[in-house]
């Protein structure tokens, strides 16, 4: 068994420690919010949050996440900067198809929360390697700024 600090409770788990953390979340304990992509940390989809940190769960083994605290989409607006990107992506309109947003405002809330003011560049190098294939970066970039100001 392992415990993991999932969304500010422990979690115990049955599961090998070389499972990728995603396996975890979604077939071990049932958390869908965070989607398989590529399954080699390129497209984003999987993003979760370690001790703050945006990282891709498809490729981060059970073993090295019960280091330390995850939070998933399902929790992030529970959190001042989580509530902030949820409302602007909301205000702006920003899903199209959806299935890379759980990822996408994951690596939004990491960068906000490090950066709370970033210029274009700034939100480029946070938002790198969050593949949406609809196209909606330009409203993805809008809300990260219209967040950055609520």
């Amino acid at each position: 068994m392992t415990a993991l600090k999932i969304n500010g409770e422990v979690q115990q788990v049955d599961a090998p420690d070389d499972m990728p953390l995603l396996w975890v979340l979604r077939d071990v304990l049932g958390m869908t919010g965070s989607k398989f992509g590529c399954g080699i940390a390129q497209c984003g989809a999987c993003t979760v949050h370690l001790d703050g940190q945006a990282i891709r769960s498809c490729v981060t083994p059970l073993a090295m996440a019960a280091e330390g605290e995850i939070t998933t989409i399902e929790k992030i607006g529970d959190t001042p900067v989580g509530q902030r990107v949820q409302a602007a992506w909301l205000d702006l309109e920003v899903v199209q198809c959806g299935y890379c947003q759980s990822g996408q405002i994951m690596s939004a809330v990491a960068l906000l929360a490090a950066n709370p003011n970033p210029s274009d560049a700034d939100i480029d190098a946070g938002m790198a390697g969050n593949i949406c294939r609809c196209g909606t970066y330009p409203r993805i970039r809008a809300a990260i700024k219209k967040a950055a100001t609520l």
